[in-house]
């Protein structure tokens, strides 16, 4: 063996090596396999590069599959990536302003989208190669990309299921409105940023009002307060009064309503339904007016009078000058803290409107066809959120820890139905055709014209049964939590009733981040629920964020982050997996910090300086035998850790297992051990092979159990010490 381990000169070569063999593929694994055990990868966006929340992501599922995979289970570990379609579009939109000066308007829609798919070809290519530097023993042959031409078929069946089970609608809602990018926007990409603002209190006729924003303010013609407020007892619901307002005297309505906050400033508000989510739904429950008072691009409509055309943020000021001037200022907080909600994609300021969008209704019963979902019955009636709650509430999906079940019920109890429309090019077109509106009669078959179909569910284009007319696709796009939502069955082949669908589905884990338990595992649960009749996974497992050794939570602009790349670079892939592991319990936040990360390669290299201490002390020919009884004591030892740590990793606490594993090697094992073999290796031949037998033993064992944190150099070490005596050509596939 050589003098020093190097992590640089060992991980690519038994990467290939691994690859060559094909045992990531389980059907070509040795031996009869037991029952199935599967994980999707959480499908990386093209966009990048790998970051910590990807490193985590793959050295937790590569603990579960390199376990269940030595435990003799038929283990799929299956790779994919997302073309998530709003973060790709608006990457590649930024070059080309940067390069050319263009918009994707100035390419037109099918070369722009030729330039996003080029971009994301290289980011996929590029993103692979850092996963497999992760050591990931991932199916590679089983990959797929959420916008290939399978997972399209997936998508438009998904939606022509939903569709004509009157689950997606098309309707007028509030969404969430990005006037730069123009376009609406997922939950997800919502990012809440604290701002300090000034608070206006404002005289609304005998109510005082509060509002960050004024500008809003044109069209309030409500003012809302609480049924049981003593102080507005007096007024009754719907009475009328005069008031005088930013531009002239209105008359303004009461509307009593039990979800006013009596505690928040004067328990009285007025309400904007146009452009504020719980003002909308006031105002549905009511069956109030709405009117627009902000265009779709951040400026003023014609309602605002003289301040019509100007930009929102640029007339704040301005109209809080007039309502001062016409004393309807009570008085200004100018240390008010408040969240502004932005796109995580483009950084614009994201405004409510109320649009004409695509939605998916999570309220509406509809008959489940066939049912795996405990506590509904095949042929029952329920809904989406039926379906979300129960799969969770009965146990069949298992939420670790288990903290996170409360917010899970309570993100589902406030759900509303999801918009999946975008107004951009890149993703999954709406797969909806719109007849021409004149019909084009058949010769001889003019009557025929009356069967003719408004509306057609397809992939590709298709053509009118009845008539010449031509159909015109939906423009927008879907939501790429739609693709995502399907997943962990569209990556096994369906629609299709593939093998790999029957023997994998439901996926056994699901590991993410606790930040998407909303957004991404609610809707898998949905679609899963919906489409198949059962759940997408049994178990969910939430890590934490990364925080620096300050404890301040990681991010770019902060210049705190640690490059996972440029760690595997230095210290080699096991270090940097053991120092995510290590310390981290489900759910919880990581300090981490390069001292750790250096502090488990050196981890690496007593593993590597053990082995050699075995080899340089073995003789010729040896081998393992039977232990004598004065070792038995410590062979118990080692099997009290061993059970230990199998206990940990059944129990998803793989932070301890990882540590308990770690003080026995170091503190037990070499510190303890191996110094007392010293001399008893100086000893008869007799003595020598019994110290061996106990030693090489153990460490084999100490290897096995330590090979799905540390792959490669437990990997390296068993092909130098162990290969002769193992059972098999590779560690990963020898016996737990």
């Amino acid at each position: 063996m050589d003098k020093r381990y190097e992590p640089k000169s060992v991980e690519d070569k038994i990467y290939k090596a691994w690859l060559e063999s094909d045992l990531f593929n389980p059907d070509k694994l040795p031996g009869k396999r037991k029952k199935p055990f599967a994980i999707v990868l959480p499908p990386p966006n093209v966009t990048g590069t790998l970051h910590m929340g990807h490193a985590i992501m793959i050295a937790v599922q590569e603990i579960l599959i390199r376990y269940k995979r030595m435990r003799g289970f038929k283990t799929l570990w299956l790779p994919g990536t997302d073309h998530a379609a709003i973060a790709t579009q608006e990457k590649v939109e930024k070059i080309l302003y940067k390069k050319e000066k263009k918009t994707r308007h100035d390419l037109g829609r099918e070369k722009f989208l030729k330039l996003v798919e080029e971009f994301a070809k290289d980011s996929h290519d590029t993103i692979v190669n850092q996963i497999k530097k992760m050591g990931a023993s991932l199916d590679w042959s089983r990959e797929a990309y959420t916008l290939d031409k399978k997972r399209n078929l997936a998508v438009t069946t998904a939606f022509r299921e939903m569709y004509d089970a009157g689950l997606i609608y098309k309707g007028t809602r509030i969404v969430n409105w990005d006037p730069k990018m123009q376009t609406t926007v997922s939950d997800d990409e919502v990012e809440w940023v604290e701002e300090k603002t000034n608070f206006y209190y404002l005289k609304y006729g005998p109510f005082v009002i509060g509002t960050a924003r004024p500008e809003t303010k044109f069209g309030d013609k409500y003012v809302v307060v609480h049924p049981d407020d003593k102080r507005y007892k007096k007024y009754k619901h719907g009475q009328e009064l005069e008031v005088e307002w930013i531009n002239g005297k209105i008359k303004a309505k009461i509307i009593k309503d039990k979800t006013v906050d009596v505690g928040f400033g004067t328990g009285a508000m007025t309400i904007t339904p146009w452009h504020d989510s719980a003002d909308f739904d006031i105002a549905k429950r009511h069956k109030l007016d709405r009117e627009q008072i902000i265009d779709f691009h951040g400026k003023l409509l014609e309602i605002a009078g003289e301040f019509r055309g100007e930009h929102i943020l640029k007339a704040r000021e301005k109209i809080a000058a007039k309502l001062e001037k016409k004393g309807l200022v009570e008085k200004i907080d100018d240390n008010y803290i408040h969240r502004v909600a932005k796109n995580k994609r483009g950084g614009g300021i994201l405004e409510p409107q109320v649009m004409l969008q695509w939605f998916v209704d999570v309220n509406k019963k509809f008959k489940l066809k066939k049912s795996k979902i405990k506590g509904i019955k095949s042929g029952s009636k329920t809904t989406l959120k039926e379906i979300m709650k129960k799969t969770v509430k009965s146990g069949q999906i298992k939420i670790i820890p288990k903290r996170f079940e409360k917010i899970y019920f309570n993100w589902i109890d406030n759900l509303k139905d999801w918009c999946i429309s975008r107004q951009i090019w890149y993703g999954h077109r709406i797969p909806v055709w719109y007849h021409e509106s004149k019909c084009v009669p058949i010769q001889g078959r003019e009557d025929e014209v009356e069967r003719c179909k408004e509306i057609i569910i397809s992939s590709e284009k298709p053509k009118c049964e009845h008539c010449n007319a031509e159909f015109a696709q939906d423009t927008d796009t879907l939501d790429t939590w739609f693709s995502s939502g399907i997943w962990t069955f569209s990556i096994l082949g369906w629609p299709k009733k593939t093998d790999d669908l029957a023997t994998y589905h439901p996926t056994s884990v699901l590991e993410t981040g606790y930040d998407i338990i909303f957004f991404w595992i609610a809707r898998m649960i949905l679609m899963s629920g919906f489409l198949l009749g059962d759940v997408p996974f049994k178990t969910v497992y939430l890590h934490g964020l990364f925080l620096d050794e300050k404890g301040k939570k990681m991010s770019k602009s902060l210049g705190n982050t640690i490059d996972p790349l440029d760690m595997i670079e230095k210290y080699g892939s096991d270090a940097v997996r053991m120092s995510l592991v290590v310390g981290n319990a489900p759910g919880s936040d990581l300090k981490l910090s390069e001292d750790k990360i250096r502090g488990y390669r050196n981890f690496a290299t007593k593993l590597w300086n053990i082995a050699r201490f075995i080899e340089m002390n073995s003789i010729k020919g040896h081998k393992i035998g039977k232990i004598a009884v004065r070792d038995k004591k410590r062979i118990q030892e080692f099997e009290n850790i061993k059970k230990q740590v199998t206990n940990y990793i059944k129990q998803f606490k793989f932070h301890r297992a990882a540590y308990n594993l770690y003080h026995y090697i170091w503190h037990t094992f070499a510190d303890k051990i191996i110094e007392e073999s010293k001399l008893r290796l100086q000893e008869s031949k007799e003595s020598q092979e019994e110290t061996l037998n106990m030693l090489k033993t153990i460490y084999f064992g100490c290897l096995k159990l330590l090979h799905p944190f540390m792959p490669f150099v437990t990997e390296e070490i068993y092909q130098n010490l162990y290969l002769s005596q193992g059972k098999q050509k590779f560690i990963m596939i020898e016996e737990w």
